[in-house]
């Protein structure tokens, strides 16, 4: 009889681990203004999640700069300075192998506003709308 092994339905603990301590990496380096770059210096740029390849070699990165403004001269920017950017995490992060960086727009912050105008919509005001009390329901006999 063979065993069979069951995918676990997300990233593992040590892909979390690791995913988290390049976030905190990046997310240095972008503070500080170690790089020198025009478009990465001038904008404020949020990095909410990170995440990790099975073999840890590759590292997806999701960022948006703040108010949204300069998306694509962003991602353009981050990905002309990535060999620098992987040398700095390298720096910081002890890992056998400095994965490689990628950079993705997130898209959060539009599925939040989504959501949001949604909940806001009349279709879901209309059902959370408690009815009125019927009068002619008077429990007093």
């Amino acid at each position: 009889m063979a065993k069979r092994f069951e995918q676990t339905s997300g990233p593992s603990q040590r892909q979390q681990r690791v995913a988290e301590l390049i976030r905190h990496a990046l997310a240095e380096v972008l503070s500080r203004g170690d790089l020198q770059d025009d478009v990465l210096t001038r904008n404020v740029i949020t990095i909410p999640e990170v995440r990790m390849s099975p073999d840890l070699k590759l590292a997806t990165a999701y960022v948006m700069p703040l108010g949204g403004r300069d998306e694509d001269a962003v991602l353009k920017a981050l990905e002309k300075n990535k060999k620098l950017l992987r040398q700095e995490v390298a720096r910081r992060v002890n890992l056998k192998f400095a994965p490689d960086l990628r950079f993705r727009r997130d898209e959060s912050f539009d599925e939040a506003a989504r959501i949001d105008a949604l909940l806001r919509s009349d279709r879901v005001a209309r059902d959370t709308v408690k009815p009125a009390p019927d009068p002619s329901d008077d429990d007093s006999e």
